[in-house]
């Protein structure tokens, strides 16, 4: 029988870049044509996000919200070392990052032998701005685990899922979207090394917007996509995992990786900061164990929250409802001007 742990995190890009550049969403948002504009006035913003952007455009909150994430990323990382994984597998979503028109799958295991990426490249040859201080040609490389992964799609499809899966990338060089080469870079903060093979398990969390928009906030088409798979499924996919992985010899992380409502997706905010209390409620779920709740969600309600992203997590709480697993929250960091508000947590017995 395998043993399994749980592991809830973000993977931000927002905090690739020092805080000290300053180069916050709340500042692009603020520069969106579509703003009406007495929103691009502080004053007129909700009282807890004028606090948070304070006298010094949001450096203080930037600075404490990066030591409470990087905390929380280290507590992952000591209890993945522990737990000792024979590999990990991390729900992710694809911002037409892999996959664009040619092709949309709602789930997706990667089968990798391994990957090779260099996060920091620029297209001229230059390096992206990063809180390490690292070149960029600096290359990261990680092991993938074909026959964990061919084995679980296999157990997925006995079980009713019929689940997509590629051996090789499709548009993304070195084969990893940010959302899962971010999550590896922060399990990884203090650039110990990262030696545990990696499954990558794609969702499609962005649905009615990822050719739209091209997973992003600028929208290029005129017409909605059809729609990402809804939470409910999501739940059962994970779940799906959790009886497969069980009966495997391995010992397995299963890791979820998003922040949750996202400001550039939630349109009656004006796409200026998150749904704040929805995320709100989804936390205090979570918190209490109250997993059937997520469940009842529907796909309407995520869109219209800016919560797309949340997806990825509905899989992970789905494993730990079938594992009958305890969420033990690490952090919740609540936010008005950084796009999206992010949590850390564990699933364990």
């Amino acid at each position: 029988m395998a043993e399994i742990l749980g592991l809830g995190l973000t993977h931000s890009p927002s905090l690739i870049k020092p805080d000290e550049e300053k180069d916050f969403s709340i500042h692009r948002s603020m520069r969106n044509p579509n703003l009406p504009p007495e929103l691009k006035i502080p004053t007129n913003w909700p009282e807890p996000m004028r606090i948070e952007y304070g006298e010094d455009e949001g450096l203080a909150a930037a600075i404490s919200a990066r030591e409470r994430l990087v905390n929380g990323f280290r507590k992952l990382r000591e209890e993945l070392d522990a737990f000792n994984p024979d590999f990990v597998v991390i729900w992710g979503d694809d911002q037409y990052e892999n996959f664009k028109e040619d092709i949309i799958p709602p789930f997706c295991v990667m089968a990798y032998d391994e990957m090779e990426c260099q996060p920091f490249a620029l297209k001229d040859g230059g390096a992206r701005l990063n809180v390490w201080d690292e070149p960029g040609d600096k290359t990261f490389k990680y092991a993938g685990h074909r026959t964990a992964a061919r084995s679980l799609v296999r157990g997925l499809i006995e079980e009713g899922v019929d689940m997509s899966y590629a051996y090789k990338p499709l548009h993304e060089k070195g084969g990893l979207g940010h959302a899962i080469l971010n999550t590896l870079l922060y399990l990884d903060y203090d650039r110990k090394g990262f030696d545990y093979p990696v499954v990558p398990f794609l969702v499609n969390c962005y649905g009615s917007r990822v050719i739209r928009n091209r997973g992003g906030a600028v929208q290029y088409e005129e017409d909605f996509d059809p729609p990402g798979p809804s939470p409910k499924r999501c739940m059962e996919v994970g779940a799906a995992v959790a009886r497969v992985l069980k009966e495997s010899p391995y010992r397995v992380a299963l890791i979820a990786s998003s922040s949750w409502s996202h400001a550039f997706l939630t349109d009656k905010n004006h796409c200026l900061y998150p749904d704040v209390p929805s995320d709100r409620a989804r936390f205090e779920e979570l918190r209490d164990g109250d997993y059937a709740a997520w469940s009842r969600i529907s796909i309407d309600q995520i869109e219209d929250a800016g919560q797309q992203e949340l997806l990825n997590w509905m899989c992970v709480v789905g494993a730990a409802q079938e594992l009958d697993y305890k969420t033990e929250v690490i952090d919740y960091v609540e936010t008005y001007i950084f796009n999206s508000n992010k949590c850390v947590a564990l699933f364990k017995p």
